[in-house]
């Protein structure tokens, strides 16, 4: 039950982070929730080693959720200057 909650939680979190970076393209937007999820998962299993699986999966959501929308944000611009 306790896996369950915190993969709903960090899923939430990710999806609101998501829509809080300042998206420029669809690359933006993917980098962004994808590295959501999977800073919320590393977070949670790192987290729930110490007893405190759910600040860990909203701690590594966020850092996921901002690296992913940085790495997005770079190939929008790379992509936009080709053309």
């Amino acid at each position: 039950m306790k896996t369950l909650q915190l993969l709903i939680i960090s899923g939430a979190c990710s999806f609101a982070l998501s829509n809080c970076t300042a998206p420029t393209g669809p690359n933006t937007k993917r980098g962004a929730a994808t590295g959501g999820l999977l800073g919320a998962a590393a977070g949670g299993i790192i987290g729930h080693q110490s007893g405190r699986g759910l600040e860990g999966a909203a701690i590594g959501g966020a850092a996921g959720a901002s690296a992913g929308a940085v790495y997005g944000n770079k190939q929008d611009e790379d992509a936009y200057r080709r053309y």
